[in-house]
């Protein structure tokens, strides 16, 4: 388990680089890859949606895009002022502190559940994959964005020292192991590095 795979070093490690998130956070996640994201859901305006790991809005703001019914959650409070700053604390988007692992909703509240760059700090990721899927209504949506794995030896040894890198073979088993259907994976990334996110998109059985 990597170095961030714990929740109060992530958030000791967010209080920090929330101070240059925005600025940073183009390097290796772009309107360009978040737009490619969003082509592979199927977001009706009166869908209901969930950001999980929303941290400062960014993909908070491509999912206001598509529908006005749009609720952010994260775990670090830094990283939430910076979303209230640019979207409100109650309008247009409903923010919430909390955790991935123990989400504060009923099953089968949303049309769609959305998490970029969140994912590689969950401690049980099949876990957290499977609360996901308890608040998705049946046939519903899941989207997950993470870091795809390395190729050379050692850059894997470097993302495994720190937090959690795969690959679609280890998606694959994380989704189905979680229960979902129907698994789909897209590479993606910026120029320099056109394969350094891995995206998967899932359904909800029915």
């Amino acid at each position: 388990m990597g170095v961030l795979e714990n929740k109060a070093r992530a958030r000791l490690f967010y209080k920090y680089l929330s101070k240059v998130y925005d600025r940073v956070n183009p390097f290796v996640w772009n309107e360009r890859m978040r737009g490619e994201a969003l082509s592979m859901l199927e977001i009706d305006a009166e869908d209901r949606v969930l950001d999980v790991g929303c941290g400062t809005g960014f993909a908070t703001e491509g999912l206001l895009e598509h529908t006005d019914r749009v609720h952010g959650l994260d775990q670090s409070a830094h990283q939430m002022e910076k979303a209230w700053e640019k979207l409100g604390k109650h309008d247009p988007v409903r923010f919430y502190l909390g955790d991935a692992e123990r989400l504060p909703f009923k099953d089968d509240t949303f049309d769609v559940v959305w998490s970029s760059g969140s994912i590689e700090y969950w401690p049980d990721p099949v876990a957290t994959l499977r609360e996901l899927r308890r608040v998705a209504r049946p046939n519903g949506q899941v989207l997950v964005v993470g870091p795809n794995y390395p190729k050379s030896g050692l850059m894997q040894r470097v993302a495994d020292a720190i937090m959690l890198f795969y690959d679609d073979r280890e998606a694959d088993r994380m989704f189905a192991e979680a229960g979902f259907d129907d698994v789909e994976h897209r590479l993606m990334g910026p120029s320099y590095d056109p394969d350094i996110a891995i995206t998967t998109v899932a359904r909800v059985p029915e």
